[in-house]
């Protein structure tokens, strides 16, 4: 797109901007009661989780300098129950003989997005002589450090029984790596600091190509080689968490290069995908290929990242990107607030069929809408478009 400026810097000086009103209140609460009622796989509950805490919880969230270490016990204000739910579900039901947290999933690394919650339900455990959850995400991260597959190059493999290497893996498993080491601390914690960055460097090595997007999957019986939008946002978002969870630890004066590296990438995710933004406002399911559908899940989640980027290196530079997509997004979200017009998750290749749904989609409208949050709590002033009203913020224009 023409207005769209090329980012000279990974910073510059912010400015007023027309702002895009963010979804009411109760489009959320809908939301959120769906995407609770809907997430059953494993990356679809680590997801969850993650929105949740971003969204209700954000004193708990890597976004947020109070993260680490969270408070060693919860209470009535503070109780992050959705969350703590997703991890007690998952402990409850995890085999005793199981290393990662959800067995046989087939993917190596989709059940450790669950890891960041259990952690927390650790930390936060009243009885601090139960070692359930200890134990839990000790195996898990046992799992991927030891007993998984690994390429040449070190890269940790997605999958379990091959080497084959997805660009979801950086939302699945550096996030855990990197808060399991921010908890630990000391240099136990400095080396796993130190293994999240360097499986998002491999994994960057491995999938980015001279387009300056990523491929979907490589390695293994077989490949994805297009620039699935899905597969961006989630690299993208996965180096985000990575990046504030090295800034918000004990030890982030031992990672400033590693911190603007993943500044640097995140940002040539962002630059070229926004540079291939329809009309409309959204990204094509294969971002760069011109004969896909608009993907509505991956415009939100790439939106909550450049959002968040924005309030991070404050820069308006994707913003005006941004508030279009945000607003596609909103014009796609039902009365019953269900994501309309995503990709099947489950496919990747093709929308949902009516009646069908999308848990992953119903996660990053809530990511999308932390996010938007946060952005605007960190910029002021702005020529909003109406009053801001709600407890979070909120426009109710939905």
């Amino acid at each position: 797109m023409a207005w769209l400026p090329t980012l000279l810097a990974t910073t510059s000086l912010i400015s007023p901007v027309e702002l895009q009103p963010g979804f009411s209140e109760s489009t959320i609460a809908r939301v959120r009661t769906n995407l609770i009622q809907c997430a059953n796989r494993s990356w679809e509950l680590g997801t969850a989780a993650e929105a949740l805490t971003e969204l209700s919880w954000p004193a708990l969230s890597v976004f947020n300098k109070t993260a680490f270490p969270p408070p060693a016990h919860l209470n009535a204000t503070l109780n992050a129950t959705d969350v703590l739910a997703i991890a007690n579900r998952t402990v409850s039901a995890k085999p005793p003989d199981s290393l990662p947290l959800i067995a046989n999933e087939g993917s190596a690394a989709d059940p450790a997005s669950i890891g960041v919650a259990v952690i927390l339900a650790n930390w936060t455990l009243p009885n601090l002589s139960n070692q359930v959850y200890s134990k839990a995400a000790t195996d898990q991260l046992t799992y991927l450090l030891e007993d998984t597959p690994r390429s040449e190059s070190g890269a940790i493999s997605h999958r379990a029984q091959e080497t084959q290497l997805w660009s979801d893996f950086v939302y699945m498993v550096p996030p855990f790596i990197a808060y399991y080491g921010a908890l630990q601390g000391g240099e136990n914690g400095r080396v796993l600091l130190q293994t999240a960055y360097d499986q998002c460097r491999l994994y960057r090595d491995a999938l980015r190509d001279e387009s300056g997007l990523w491929k979907h999957v490589v390695l293994g019986a077989w490949q994805d080689n297009t620039h699935w939008a899905t597969g961006n946002a989630w690299a993208a978002a996965g180096m985000l968490r990575v990046h504030q969870t090295l800034n918000h630890s004990s030890l982030a004066g031992q990672f400033v290069a590693q911190q603007a590296n993943l500044t640097q990438w995140i940002n040539e995710i962002l630059e070229t995908s926004w540079a291939h933004q329809t009309a409309d406002g959204g990204l094509r399911n294969v971002i760069d290929n011109e004969t896909f559908y608009v993907d509505t899940a991956s415009t939100a989640l790439m939106t909550s990242v450049t959002y968040r980027m924005a309030a991070i290196q404050n820069t308006t530079v994707f913003i005006p990107a941004a508030n279009l997509a945000l607003k596609l997004v909103q014009e796609n979200v039902d009365a019953q607030g269900w994501l309309l017009n995503a990709t099947n998750p489950y496919t990747f290749d093709e929308q949902l069929k009516e009646g069908e749904h999308s848990p992953e989609g119903q996660a990053f409208i809530l990511l999308l809408h932390a996010a938007w949050q946060a952005f605007i709590q960190s910029t002021s002033p702005y020529q909003h478009p109406g009053a801001i009203t709600g407890t979070h913020g909120a426009i109710n224009n939905l």
